[in-house]
């Protein structure tokens, strides 16, 4: 079958192909179960734990858990045992560590609970298999460290590597083939000698060096409050696309590197604005729905699922959580929509620019901080401009961005999300602040000690963040709320209401790193802003208003670079940014230099200890290495394509016009619209030839450059490598308007984006 013949017969598998249906779970009566009865059932929560544990045990689980005390082996042995039972009456056979080495994704091996005991009697052995788990096996397994990126820390022979149980965050279950299912447990990853080489570890430290340095400045400004911790919360909003799977499998770019190598835009795309929160197409409705079925089993809080902009494109978002927590549930949320929608022959596509000329996806990381009493710091509360508890936290969030906008740039920063920084379409790479023109009135008006100005009505006096009413004019329709702050989309960091929404975040990406070093960059500037607090203090038995006021104006100030309330995208913006001493920093390879920049090393290592020097050397030429692999990598795919479809293809279509051509002209008749074609396409066609043995020499370089220099590799492909990419595609994608549809080799747009 051809090509041409397998897209065709995909797309009438797509229209009447049959549709998966699953059984929504039902009450003893028939009805319908509500979400809340089904949340978490398949999750080792802390209340399942108490129940199936002793009260001793327990409690002395709970003070491990706060870091009181060592987790002893009696305790764990009774855990492992609680959890083996729960888990195999729900189906389990095997276990798994489950953890997240620095691949962007997560790992899993399982081994079973199946066990074997030896007796040896007169007569010989005898063989007795029996079901166990013990808490040695809860609390740690043993992976091979050498064959995950480890940036040199380890060598070949180095194998030795230990995953941990990550006790902050719940065991649960998952459904396996056969009817069976399998425990996971959440772990991080450490080498023979304790450095991280997960993402997990150091997301796990900065929140513990953030809640020591949010607690203090909390307990300076307020000493009768006693805060003991301060966690952070987060919500990442997941867009991706989903594609017929079928279609999918015809075209090897997106199978390998996740993206579309080649590809024209069909006459409609998103450029009527009608896809975004338009009716969800009925075969992804079923994927969602059965996915958030499974993700309720699982204590994933789905909250809200949309059409996103372009045509093919979703989104998914939670409720918030803490970090961590958020951070397993991301990644296991991704995990479940790949297998559901695999059950319903569609592919789903985290790449942040599968497809050129249309919206890329992104993973909205809104943060914001919380103390144990759960009081949101980000919280503007009624009167902004007098919680100067509010606005010191405000201050420090800034006072990062200010000092080290270079290192969150670091964080967002791959080959995939490289396509969709700056393009219309998602924030630039120029990092700043957008707090609204009422937060930046107040910021303004306590620098300069003046009143505020009115924002609402004239005798407003202050800014009340929970909004004044929206008067619609429509007499059947009521009053409503109406924020005190716009959205700016164009924004990176935007403060939206109670929290900052980290937009640059790839939707590919894990989000442990980008939160690892906001938490980072904060724990920096509260640590500080404290010690300014101090210092103005002096031997007073408590700060005075004034005490904090002077502090206030002195970051208010210093804090003002970052702060932009325009458009980001504008050209104007590139040019006051420079203008402020912003770093803009455009490409992968420049921002990863940045990460052993000796202010950020310094920060990262001495000030804030999340990271030692090698675990700091160690990502560096991960990344590195990462972004020089998957260029290469879509070098040697392109040239696949070229040489073994689109050559070939255009070949024939000529050879087919040309033969059109002699064969009419043979019989006296006019091949002008042949031969104007054929000399058309025939220049292109030169042009590829010629481009693709340019590439073959570029790659060949690559491949056999020589360097120790692990950002040097990242250099030379980006500056070799992505534009020979790019010159190649804009050739492919005007022979792709010529040559006839039926000798055309791969699945076009209008198929991949328009057939769900």
């Amino acid at each position: 079958m051809s090509a041409y013949e397998l897209r065709k017969s995909a797309l009438v598998a797509a229209a009447t192909g049959q549709k998966r249906e699953i059984q929504y779970p039902l009450k003893a009566d028939g009805k319908p179960r509500y979400p809340s009865e089904i949340y978490g059932e398949n999750v080792f929560t802390l209340k399942t734990m108490a129940k199936a544990l002793p009260k001793p045990i327990f409690a002395s689980f709970l003070k491990q858990r706060r870091g009181r005390q060592n987790l002893d082996k009696t305790t764990a042995d009774s855990i492992a045992h609680a959890v083996r039972v729960w888990a195999m009456d729900r189906g389990a056979t095997h276990y798994t560590h489950w953890f997240q080495p620095q691949t962007g994704t997560t790992a899993e091996k399982h081994d079973a609970f199946l066990s074997l005991v030896s007796t040896f009697t007169p007569g010989g052995e005898e063989v007795t298999p029996i079901d166990q788990f013990s808490g040695g096996q809860l609390l740690q397994s043993e992976p091979d460290a050498s064959s995950f990126p480890s940036g040199g820390m380890r060598s070949t022979f180095e194998a030795r590597g230990y995953t941990i149980w990550d006790t902050s965050s719940s065991m649960f279950v998952q459904e396996g083939p056969n009817g069976t299912s399998i425990l996971y447990i959440p772990s991080v990853y450490i080498s023979y000698n304790g450095d991280a080489l997960d993402e997990k570890t150091v997301l796990l430290r900065s929140n513990e060096v953030l809640s020591r340095a949010a607690s203090d400045l909390l307990n300076l400004l307020e000493p009768e409050a006693h805060v003991s911790h301060v966690y952070t919360t987060l919500g990442t909003e997941q867009e991706f696309f989903l594609v017929d799977r079928t279609m999918y499998a015809l075209r090897p770019d997106l199978k390998i590197t996740g993206r579309t190598l080649v590809g024209q835009l069909p006459p409609r795309h998103q450029q009527l604005e009608d896809h975004y929160f338009g009716r969800i197409p009925s075969r992804v409705m079923r994927v969602i729905s059965e996915l958030e079925l499974e993700c309720l089993k699982l204590g994933i809080p789905i909250k809200t699922r949309h059409n996103e902009v372009a045509p093919g494109q979703f989104e998914l978002a939670p409720i918030f959580e803490e970090s961590s927590v958020a951070v397993d549930h991301n990644l296991l949320t991704m995990d479940v929509l790949h297998k559901v929608a695999h059950r319903h022959n569609l592919r789903v596509l985290y790449h942040e620019k599968p497809f050129k000329g249309i919206n890329g996806s992104g993973k909205h990381c809104n943060w914001a901080m919380a103390t144990d009493r759960g009081e949101n710091l980000l919280d503007p509360t009624v009167r902004p401009e007098t919680n100067y508890r509010f606005i010191l936290f405000l201050l420090a969030v800034l006072r990062a961005l200010q000092q080290h906008a270079a290192l969150l740039r670091v964080a967002i920063s791959s080959s995939s999300n490289e396509h969709r920084l700056g393009a219309q379409e998602a924030p630039p790479a120029i990092i700043s602040a957008f707090l609204g023109d009422q937060l930046h009135e107040v910021l303004n008006a306590i620098e300069e000690n003046r009143p505020l100005k009115n924002f609402s009505v004239p005798q407003f006096q202050s800014i009340k963040v929970g909004g004044t009413v929206l008067d619609v004019k429509v007499a059947a329709l009521p009053n409503i709320a109406r924020d005190l702050t716009d959205r700016n989309r164009t924004s990176p960091f935007a403060f939206t209401g109670n929290k900052f929404e980290f937009r640059a975040v790839g939707s590919k990406q894990s989000p442990s790193f980008p939160v690892t070093v906001l938490n980072c960059a904060v724990t920096a500037a509260i640590s500080e802003i404290a010690a300014e607090l101090r210092a103005q203090k002096g031997s007073k038995p408590r700060l005075s208003e004034e005490d904090k006021l002077v502090v206030i104006r002195k970051y208010i100030g210093l804090t003002k670079s970052v702060r932009f309330e325009g458009d980001n995208y504008s050209e104007e913006w590139t040019r006051e940014a420079e203008r402020r001493g912003l770093p803009n920093i455009r490409t992968a390879p420049e921002a990863f230099t940045y990460l052993i920049k000796d202010k950020h090393m310094d920060m990262l290592v001495k000030d804030t200890g999340i990271f030692t020097a090698s675990e700091l050397r160690s990502r560096y030429h991960i990344i590195n290495e990462r972004y020089a692999k998957d260029v290469l990598i879509e070098a040697e795919t392109l040239l696949t394509i070229i040489g073994q479809q689109i050559l070939p293809a255009a070949f024939e279509y000529r050879k087919t016009l040309a033969e059109s051509a002699a064969a009419l002209k043979a019989v006296g008749v006019e091949a002008g619209p042949e031969i104007d074609t054929l000399n058309e396409m025939t220049p292109m066609v030169v042009t590829l030839q010629t481009q693709y043995k340019a590439l073959t020499a570029a790659v060949n370089a690559a491949i056999t450059h020589h360097s120790d220099d692990s950002n040097e590799h990242a250099r030379l492909a980006g500056e070799t490598l992505v534009p020979a990419i790019a010159s190649i595609r804009e050739v492919v994608d005007a022979l792709e308007i010529i040559v006839a549809d039926k000798y055309w080799p791969l699945p076009k747009y209008t198929e991949l984006l328009l057939t769900i």
